[in-house]
């Protein structure tokens, strides 16, 4: 018997009932099933039923008698909605935990006060409460911590400190926001006050990105779609332009892309690759205006793993790493958006590729000097030594990786100050009026 004959003959009446406790012809059907875990025979049981002010749904759950492994699931028993729809609910008392959650197996749960995500795909759907996924995301920690602590004792201090603050949540002794995302549109926070409006929900349906549609397997659908905001489009695609290389003057294309640092501004990269000698270059620009103050930002480098952060240097940043007693000044290197390792392998590459320094042209004295410097730094590269380094970028469109955001990087400090009036001069805003310039110009006519 197919499973949908077995839900048909379980009772009569509507194929999808109302959700309720009342309702006492409303019963699961049962279907024997295969264990997955053990190959014996187990008992699946399927509930059709609509839950009140939103749709259908599917619940199924599965039991092994021999065993005991359990399964529950969820599976919306319409289509992909036309839109995507966001949940944003305000916890603030012990009820509001007792909320019913569909939670499809495509949607993204947060709770942004601890920057904490279930993303998509992860789980699978499930008809649950607040409290529910707060103890399923429990358990998923809890579950290797005993390897963890085994392996590593600091990771597992941290993850056992995360679970008491998820604990802490369903005690609501501060509120809290608790976030669905799905693409699909078939998730659903409940409203106990429905049809009233409730003030600590707010529901927020929109347009799926092209990646959300083929991430459901839309995409042909979705892309065929013309944007309504250009400006979402320009920076969702790179832009080619034909160019001149500046090597050997030979036709090349130009790549330009906008793109959004996270916590930080929009930059934009661009590439030119020349097909005719090889020659590749990359430049990056602000994609804002002058920062009212310029950025100081100190990195102490003291773990291999920092030579992975991403840095954007600007064109009017300077470098600085005081235990080498090295400056690079404003404007060399040009824009760049690499990585800590990427930037130092930079310099390294600058020092040895002019010929004043370590060319015919030298002399020993700074040749040997020069190969000194070049393997402190290559010992900064490798890890092997610790040092300071130092962006300073008047403009204030400079960018080193906080590894730790939201949190503060312990090893990290980032300054803001007043610029000077030579800094001010380097830039061109000492002449630069950008206030009743209207009414002087016509003056002087």
């Amino acid at each position: 018997m197919s499973a949908l004959g077995a839900v048909e003959a379980a009772g009569a009446g509507p194929l999808f009932r109302a959700l309720s406790a009342e309702d006492g012809e409303q019963r699961p059907a049962e279907i024997e099933s295969l264990c997955m875990r053990c190959f014996c025979s187990g008992v699946t049981r399927l509930l059709l039923t609509r839950i009140p002010f939103f749709k259908e749904v599917i619940v199924s759950s599965f039991t092994c008698g021999s065993c005991a492994w359990a399964n529950t699931e969820i599976q919306s028993a319409g289509r992909i909605q036309e839109q995507g729809v966001r949940y944003t609910l305000r916890v603030t008392s012990r009820q509001d935990m007792n909320r019913e959650v569909v939670k499809t197996d495509c949607a993204t749960a947060r709770i942004p006060e601890l920057d904490f995500e279930i993303p998509a795909f992860s789980q699978k759907g499930v008809l649950t409460t607040i409290e529910g996924i707060i103890d399923r995301a429990v358990a998923g920690l809890e579950q290797d911590q005993p390897v963890r602590r085994t392996t590593d004792q600091e990771v597992a201090s941290k993850i056992d400190e995360f679970i008491g603050k998820l604990k802490q949540l369903k005690e609501v002794h501060s509120p809290f926001t608790f976030i669905i995302d799905d693409p699909s549109g078939n998730s659903f926070v409940e409203n106990p006050r429905a049809p009233q409006k409730d003030d600590a929900l707010v529901v927020t349906h929109y347009r799926r990105s092209p990646q959300q549609a083929a991430m459901l397997g839309l995409e042909g659908e979705e892309l065929g779609e013309k944007p309504d905001d250009a400006a979402e489009d320009l920076r969702n695609e790179v832009l080619q332009f034909d160019t001149n290389c500046p090597e050997c003057n030979a036709p090349a294309s130009t790549n330009m892309k906008l793109v959004q640092i996270p916590h930080f501004k929009e930059v934009i990269i661009m590439a030119t690759n020349c097909d005719s000698c090889g020659h590749r270059t990359n430049e990056v620009k602000s994609g804002g205006a002058i920062e009212p103050q310029g950025t100081r930002i100190t990195l102490h480098i003291t773990d291999p793993s920092d030579m992975t952060r991403d840095i954007l240097k600007s064109e009017t940043c300077s470098v600085e790493i005081p235990e080498l007693e090295f400056e690079l000044g404003m404007g060399a290197l040009g824009g760049k958006f690499t990585t800590l390792e990427g930037l130092l392998k930079d310099i390294r590459d600058l020092v040895g590729r002019n010929p004043f320094t370590l060319g015919d042209s030298s002399t020993p004295s700074r040749t040997g000097k020069l190969q000194e410097f070049i393997g402190k730094l290559q010992e900064i590269i490798e890890g092997k030594a610790k040092a300071h380094l130092i962006l300073d970028d008047p403009a204030g469109n400079s960018y080193l990786q906080n590894v730790y955001a939201p949190e503060e990087d312990p090893e990290l400090r980032v300054e803001r100050y007043e610029r000077s009036f030579e800094q001010n001069e380097d830039l061109g805003l000492n002449d630069m009026k950008t206030e009743g310039y209207e009414s002087g110009g016509a003056s002087a006519r």
